[in-house]
């Protein structure tokens, strides 16, 4: 793949509806809080390990009861600090671009992209509100069951999970992250990945997914909004 003109990985991936609509995420792809302090624990059981949640014992569902903490999902392009995304992906406009959706309450992506020099970086928050906590908690299951080569991510939401993977095509390396997150009955999905189209190496493992997790606590905590 050559520096100039763009190559076509890169022409691909600054299309974010094409991109996220070929991958499946776009309509479907130490925290700094607690989950308690987040605010998203209120009507659901605390998970096994964890240090307590905002709710009492009795505030618990009980079995087979079908809790549903999050009626909405919050504004994903206001979901990360402008200082985070800049920070994440150099040169661009911090304001993103939301990705259309049949339904905005239970559906929405904001994406960012820039190419600053020869160094690409692009950034994908989702968020998916299920119709229960156990319907939440199986899709979650299914996702990372789909991904090998991860790990969890103690203390963000209620369940998450990180991987990074490196990709090359025509000698063009890419190193993607992904961090899946559930908070209760809501999906959280980040993608964060970059490419160098001077040395055609990619960034390193460490920074893909730091920056990641970086950008899940922000959209975890940015879910409160959405309390039913």
């Amino acid at each position: 793949m050559r520096s100039l003109p763009l190559p076509l990985a890169l022409t691909a991936r600054l299309s974010p509806v094409a991109v996220l609509a070929c991958a499946g995420w776009a309509l479907t792809s130490g925290p700094v809080a607690p989950p308690a302090a987040a605010g998203h624990q209120t009507a659901q059981k605390a998970p096994a390990g964890s240090t307590g949640s905002a709710g009492s014992a009795s505030d618990a569902p009980s079995p087979g009861t079908a809790a549903r903490t999050y009626a909405t999902a919050p504004a994903p392009c206001a979901a990360v600090p402008a200082a985070t995304v800049r920070s994440l992906v150099p040169g661009v406009k911090p304001a993103g671009k939301e990705i259309p959706s049949t339904d905005t309450d239970l559906r929405r992506t904001c994406s960012w992209n820039a190419l600053q020099g020869y160094d690409y970086r692009w950034l994908d928050v989702s968020y998916e509100i299920g119709g229960s906590e156990e319907e939440a908690r199986k899709e979650y299951e299914q996702r990372v069951a789909e991904k090998s080569g991860g790990g969890a991510v103690p203390g963000l939401g209620d369940s998450a999970y990180s991987v990074v993977n490196l990709t090359t095509e025509d000698k063009q390396q890419t190193r993607e992250g992904v961090v899946l997150v559930r908070a209760a009955n809501a999906l959280v999905v980040v993608t964060y990945n970059g490419s160098d189209f001077e040395t055609k190496k990619a960034p390193g493992t460490d920074e893909i997914n730091k920056g990641a997790i970086k950008a899940a606590k922000s959209a975890v905590a940015a879910l409160g909004g959405g309390q039913g």
